[in-house]
Order: C-alpha cells, then structure tokens, then sequence
C-alpha cells in the first residue's frame, strides 16, 4: 500500500508543478501499485525466477 500512496503523492507534485493533472496522479499511481506489487511477490519468494537447487 505505501507504494501506491508514494507513487500517488508524487504524481500529484508532478501535476501541481507542470500542470498536466491528472496524468501525473494516474501514471504514477499504477507504477507505485505495480512497485507494491512486486514487492509483495518478492516478499513472498513468488517471483517466478529460477530457485537454487535443493540439497
């Protein structure tokens, strides 16, 4: 979740400093989801990479 929000508060800066709103908040609001998303599966070891060999 604090992807989501970090991406959001930094698409809002984006949108207030050159006026773009509200792509900003959109664009970086799904990269921050997406970042968020990734470190869960990451945390979870679900990342789909190859795993070390067991023994």
């Amino acid at each position: 979740m604090a992807g989501t929000l970090v991406g959001a508060m930094i698409g809002w800066g984006i949108d207030t400093v050159f006026s773009v709103s509200p792509w900003g908040i959109i664009l970086f609001t799904l990269i921050g989801f997406a970042a968020g998303v990734l470190n869960m599966m990451r945390a979870a070891g679900e990342t789909g990479g190859k795993k070390p060999p067991q023994g």
